[in-house]
């Protein structure tokens, strides 16, 4: 079966989306294949579609109230229509993943762009977090529409890294020039002193940067500052140690730890604070079920519990 591309266009109410897709319908370059295509229509704004403009020629627009949206009924507009590419206007107060659970098979993610409206997205992501992150994390591109000069982009850049270090990130004046972020993300520790030391405020970072390029890690000393699990299963001598990190908000805390491995006479306990000094060695471990970063620790000590004990990225 060949795959169906998708293109999904997320945001909230308002902040850009038709007026895009609107646009991009009427460049004669989105039909240069000749694809026949389904404009699916997940959330009715104040602005209207105008078909008329459209130099797509073979193309079907669908409205679908998302209390409706279903595999079934996604299934059935496939048969109706037979697209070779969907593009799809997203309810901003839905999560991705509904539209995800509801994609029938053959239906393959292409392209990610979020949009915002500059003027209410601090407001919504200090009162809707949540479906901000939703709205961030698997996209390919982010565009700040109706962008004031006034604005601190570095303040719009921090909420969409703190996020994920995917997406391109595009600031759009309400004249219609736009500007593409070029704010460098250097890492907040030292990752080429002889000893890296992680701030507790960092541990977040330093955790998702291990994950994301754990390879330039390997052989790297590190010290931090950890809240140690112990589970019997382990080996004498084998502890996880690691923080729990909030990447979005309450709800999505999880512990994220490390295997550490020490030759220490401390009688450690699930839940005990400690400073350990360890190099990382990137090889298979049981615990991850794969290869992954081994601490091989030289020096574990009991700590004071960090102010804040709960790691974020703001």
């Amino acid at each position: 079966m060949r795959e169906i591309p998708v293109y999904l266009f997320l945001g909230f109410l308002d902040a850009g989306k038709t007026k895009f897709i609107q646009e991009t319908f009427e460049d004669p370059r989105f039909d240069e294949g000749r694809e026949r295509t389904l404009l699916l229509v997940l959330e009715e704004g104040e602005e209207e579609y105008d078909p008329s403009r459209f130099a797509v020629q073979d193309f079907a627009v669908e409205v679908l109230p998302q209390e409706q949206m279903s595999l079934a009924t996604l299934t059935l507009l496939q048969k109706q229509h037979r697209p070779e590419r969907v593009v799809v206007e997203y309810n901003g107060m839905r999560t991705v993943n509904d539209f995800f659970e509801a994609m029938p098979d053959g239906w393959a993610v292409a392209q990610v762009m979020t949009f915002f409206d500059s003027s209410s997205f601090l407001s919504y992501n200090q009162n809707m977090r949540q479906l901000v992150f939703d709205k961030v994390q698997f996209a390919d591109m982010v565009v700040f529409n109706r962008f004031q000069p006034a604005y601190d982009k570095l303040e719009f850049h921090k909420i969409i890294r703190a996020v994920s270090r995917r997406p391109g990130i595009v600031y759009e004046s309400p004249d219609g020039s736009a500007e593409y972020d070029d704010i460098k993300d250097p890492l907040p520790f030292d990752i080429e002193a002889p000893i890296v030391e992680i701030a507790d405020g960092d541990f977040a970072f330093f955790y998702r940067d291990l994950v994301e390029e754990t390879e330039k890690y390997d052989g790297k000393v590190v010290r931090f500052k950890g809240l140690v699990a112990i589970d019997r299963k382990l080996k004498k001598g084998t502890i996880v140690v690691g923080r729990h990190i909030m990447t979005c908000c309450e709800a999505d805390i999880t512990y994220s730890g490390l295997v550490c491995l020490h030759a220490s006479n401390l009688p450690l306990r699930t839940r005990d604070w400690i400073m350990v000094t360890a190099r990382i060695d990137i090889a298979y471990h049981p615990v991850y079920g794969q290869k992954g970063p081994v601490l091989k620790a030289s020096a574990i000590e009991y700590a004071e519990a960090p102010e804040q004990e709960v790691a974020t990225f703001f």
